[in-house]
């Protein structure tokens, strides 16, 4: 038997410090969706589906969060940082300067996860060595191979958080 139901109240969501309102948005759904859907933000990507590959990564409350399984209802009432919250054409995040002064990038896939793991680590922990490091991106997946520069990318992005810090 088909059950109808009154539709779902809205959602609301704090994006990249903007109160958003998603009338049509049902609490179940995948954050990912609602992100890009919704919100017509493209950082985000849809990879797996699963989880696994980390190409969804947002950030909620400064955690990196695999947006493709976590249903929108989990970010009401926490802030959501995607990619385009981070910096500016005009003024790019320290993260997001370091990765495109390395070219830590081929195809770009990977690249929205990539980054806001390496923002998650570095509020956590200013001046993480190279295993760190890779310990913190271990399950985000570039397939093209760029890990080195990615490596690269993170420790020069440190150093540029520790000179904006005046340290």
């Amino acid at each position: 038997m088909l059950r109808t139901g009154s539709p779902a109240a809205p959602l609301t969501l704090s994006v990249n410090g903007a109160l958003r309102t998603l009338a049509g948005a049902t609490p179940d759904t995948p954050l990912l969706y609602i992100l890009r859907n919704d919100c017509e933000l493209n950082g985000p990507k849809y990879g797996c589906g699963l989880g696994q590959c980390g190409a969804c990564t947002v950030l909620v409350d400064g955690q990196p969060t695999r947006s493709c399984v976590v249903p929108a209802a989990v970010a009401c009432s926490r802030e959501v940082t995607t990619l385009e919250g981070l910096g500016t054409l005009e003024a790019p995040h320290p993260v997001q300067r370091a990765f495109i002064d390395e070219q830590a990038a081929q195809c770009g896939y990977c690249l929205n996860g990539m980054i806001m793991s390496a923002v998650a680590l570095l509020a956590s922990n200013p001046l993480p060595d190279e295993e760190t490091i890779r310990d913190a991106l271990r399950f985000n997946l570039c397939r093209c191979g760029t890990h080195l520069e990615i490596v690269r990318a993170v420790q020069r992005a440190a150093r540029y958080l520790q000179q904006e810090q005046g340290n």
